[in-house]
């Protein structure tokens, strides 16, 4: 083999020049789905193409294009590994075994052209590494787009299932405590089944209009709910449905009233209310209180009742005991909920008056 670079000092092309050029062309189709054997294998083409003693030329670009395909796969060791057989075999063949190579009377190659080759392949290498990082470093933001997104996703699920939830489970409870109370009475005192009626009625509206504005969030999420979000100062209808249920509800209040944030505001009428719910349908007491204490920040809301449970548990099956504790963790409060020693059961919150802050950019 002759390594001097001179056209002269080359054997011309024929036809196994012109196979191992269009062979090691032919294999770069393949480069995405078998990369490490496209870069071997021109590699192994091309070294063959110097060996031969044919002239410098397009031989290197497909090795260049299949050790930079297995780089970018992330097949680095493969990449390397083609590379320096290609170096090697190119050092071999220049220095040692050119005198039994063609063209006959060629001399050693010059170590100049080595230290040329060489700083080809790192520059083609450095590109290729650098193609990688920024291939996976767009790879990472997008996936971490996409979880943030599928976390969003869960979230608002999340936020609409506690919505219907407490609509649901409050309405129809005081629906069915006043049907009940309709068919008992229907002959008997028609003036006391018709006041059930009109409840069921009234209990039946309010639950359709917020289950109709919930609805509306999905159907157009960057719209403004139709009608506000409930808050302590609709407490009166509350106690009222309650009332209509059949429980004496007793409210009380302590410290000085602050008013809270939105969420705090929301996240405490839908406990009072889910905790009354609770005590409806699985308490035998007929009565409960609820008190509202505003101190150092914190609205601290109990809602209690005597008992006895008159089913297996009080307090509920667990799924409005979940939401509950999910709404006090996403203000940074708490809440803890079981039965009280004297009987009956205790549900207390504490939720801060104001949101919690975001997290800092030197948190993170």
């Amino acid at each position: 083999m002759a390594a001097h670079g001179r056209a002269g000092d080359r054997a011309g092309l024929d036809a196994f020049a012109y196979l191992l050029l269009v062979l090691a062309s032919v294999q770069l189709l393949w480069r995405q789905r078998h990369p490490v054997a496209v870069a071997y294998g021109t590699a192994l083409c091309a070294t063959v193409y110097l060996a031969a003693g044919y002239p410098y030329g397009p031989v290197f670009l497909p090795v260049a294009l299949g050790c930079f395909a297995a780089l970018v796969a992330g097949r680095r060791y493969a990449a390397w590994g083609a590379v320096a057989l290609f170096w090697a075999g190119h050092a071999v063949v220049g220095h040692w075994l050119y005198r039994y190579l063609p063209p006959a009377g060629d001399g050693p190659a010059p170590w100049g052209q080595e230290g040329i080759i060489a700083a080809w392949v790192l520059a083609v290498v450095a590109v290729a590494e650098l193609t990688r990082i920024r291939r996976e470093q767009w790879a990472q933001a997008r996936a971490e787009r996409e979880r943030a997104a599928r976390r969003r996703a869960d979230e608002e699920r999340l936020r609409i299932a506690r919505e219907l939830h407490d609509v649901l489970a409050h309405s129809l409870s005081v629906i069915n405590v006043q049907a009940g109370v309709g068919l008992a009475l229907l002959d008997a005192d028609p003036e006391q089944a018709r006041t059930a009626l009109a409840t069921i009625k009234g209990a039946s509206k309010e639950a359709l209009g917020e289950v109709r504005q919930v609805l509306d969030t999905l159907r157009a999420p960057g719209d403004a709910p139709r009608a506000p979000a409930p808050g302590l100062d609709r407490l009166p209808e509350l106690v009222e449905q309650a009332a209509g249920a059949g429980l004496v509800v007793d409210v009380a209040t302590g410290g000085e009233r602050v008013t809270p944030s939105p969420g705090a505001d929301l996240a405490a009428f839908r406990i009072v209310q889910e905790a009354l719910t609770n005590v409806v349908r699985h308490s035998e007491s007929r009565r409960a209180r609820v008190r509202l204490d505003h101190r150092l920040g914190v609205l601290t809301v109990t809602v209690d009742d005597d008992g006895p449970a008159s089913h297996a548990e009080a307090g509920g099956s667990g799924n409005g005991l979940a939401g509950m504790r999910e709404r006090a963790a996403a203000l940074g409060g708490t809440i803890e909920a079981g039965p009280r020693p004297d009987g009956g059961f205790r549900v207390v919150a504490e939720l801060p008056l104001a949101p919690p802050a975001p997290p800092s950019k030197d948190s993170r």
